[in-house]
């Protein structure tokens, strides 16, 4: 049998641990690159490099960007005393892309989850403290999920925030029957929510 060579071999190992990618998509993304024109993998491999080199965390909402601080956090036409925050950087993204909210975000890094062993020592409890307490915020919108998990940390960020800012609104996103859906087709924690977080006409 044939061995693989040994720069294959090591290319095919790190593109193996990019998510959702094993053994077998990892070896045909490497032959791949194989098959590009050489200017085209040096120009792969420089915005690899690029993008550690360039790229970092906004100082006051911990987004990915290549300024300090991010676009949203430096437009002056975006709302201060409206705070998002959201569990990840993607969740912002997606957030964003609809285009409706005029506020700022806060990226948590996370959500409570016991049985991953994440504690609240994971999350950026104290960089958002301190971002309430520069006393801007007057809403905080809590844009986590719904998930176990998300619940969880919820509540954990709700208790922590009302214990030090009385005067901060803690919200979070609308939560229950999606539009177009029949309630005979829902699962019971979807209704429990929908009774919960119910509305006025």
């Amino acid at each position: 049998m044939q061995r693989i060579p040994e720069p294959l071999k090591i290319l095919v190992e790190q593109i193996a641990r990019l998510p959702g990618l094993g053994p077998k998509s990892a070896m045909r993304a490497a032959m791949t690159l194989l098959k590009w024109p050489e200017a085209e993998t040096m120009r792969l491999g420089k915005n690899i490099y690029d993008l550690r080199s360039s790229l970092h965390l906004c100082s006051e909402c911990g987004a990915l960007s290549d300024t300090d601080p991010c676009p949203i956090c430096s437009d002056p036409l975006r709302l201060d005393e409206t705070l998002c925050l959201v569990s990840e950087w993607d969740s912002m993204l997606t957030l964003e892309e609809g285009g409706f909210f005029k506020g700022k975000y806060f990226i948590l890094g996370g959500l409570l989850s016991p049985l991953d062993a994440r504690s609240a020592e994971y999350l950026e409890m104290d960089r958002l403290m301190q971002r309430i307490g520069q006393g801007s915020v007057k809403e905080l919108i809590l844009a986590l999920g719904a998930t176990a998990e998300a619940e969880a940390t919820a509540v954990y960020v709700r208790e922590k925030v009302l214990a030090r800012f009385a005067h901060v609104k803690v919200t979070r996103l609308a939560q229950g029957i999606p539009l177009g859906a029949e309630v005979k087709f829902m699962d019971k924690e979807t209704l429990r929510q929908s009774l919960q977080y119910r509305q006025e006409l």
